[in-house]
């Protein structure tokens, strides 16, 4: 039974085409064939010379070569049509798979920027506690004497980032002259401050990288730590802006330094 279902496998799997030029070719021969020998018959003495067999051979065989011809162009265009199909769907494939590696490309920014932030979170509570106590501690208004100060700084350190941002966004400061007072009053809270800025900066700029439909950067705009530096912009007094300017020209050059090779 297997050599004949490898038969029928074999048939079927060629091109109709290549079966119909055969039994039209066999049966062409056949006539021309069965031409011959009735012409032999009918006129024995006949002279068959050279000339007289190739004009046969040529009339008989044209049509058989435009025939095959045909075919060839049929098959030729089926295969070209394969190919293309091939073609689309390796195309395809190949699409799919650039954004699976530009998905995991952008999982691996998401998941670096995550630890990142952390770092950079703890940092921005670091300078947000520096600022409060300036302005609020003993060497300010003091509001809050060292010990309250301290236990701040702790929860800060046990992963409580947005403590001090809370306090700044929570109180009206009046009696210390408001939250620009407490932000841009003396060259330690304006140093404070524009070390704040920049540093958020740099981080909503890692967040833009790696964030797809924006919802990192909303999700960080609307912390504690991101409304404390929109309220830096509210609150910023005019010669803050040229001073944040001269600093950034001065930090910039720092920043593109590269290792020399």
């Amino acid at each position: 039974m297997a050599g004949p279902n490898r038969v029928i496998k074999y048939i079927s799997d060629r091109d109709w085409r290549i079966w119909f030029g055969l039994v039209v070719t066999f049966f062409w021969i056949g006539g021309g064939l069965w031409f011959v020998a009735s012409s032999v018959r009918a006129d024995p003495d006949q002279s068959l010379t050279l000339g007289v067999i190739g004009n046969f051979l040529e009339g008989a065989f044209a049509p058989l070569a435009f025939l095959w011809l045909v075919l060839g162009l049929f098959m030729q265009q089926r295969e070209l049509a394969n190919n293309t199909e091939a073609l689309q769907r390796t195309s395809e494939q190949s699409e799919k798979q650039t954004l699976a590696i530009a998905a995991t490309e952008m999982n691996a920014r998401q998941e670096t920027f995550f630890k990142i932030a952390d770092n950079v979170k703890h940092q921005l509570g670091g300078i947000s506690g520096m600022l409060f106590a300036s302005g609020l501690g003993p060497v300010g208004s003091n509001r809050y004497d060292l010990e309250e100060i301290s236990d701040m700084f702790q929860k800060g350190a046990n992963g409580d980032w947005e403590i001090f941002a809370r306090q700044f966004l929570s109180m009206d400061f009046l009696e210390e002259g408001g939250l620009q007072s407490l932000l841009y009053e003396t060259e330690i809270r304006r140093r404070h401050t524009r070390n704040y800025r920049r540093t958020y900066e740099r981080l909503l700029e890692l967040a833009k990288g790696c964030d797809v439909g924006g919802i990192i950067v909303d999700a960080l705009n609307q912390s504690a730590l991101g409304l404390l530096y929109h309220r830096m912009d509210i609150y910023m007094p005019d010669d803050f802006v040229d001073e944040e300017v001269r600093s950034e020209s001065n930090y910039a050059p720092a920043a593109s330094v590269s290792t020399p090779e």
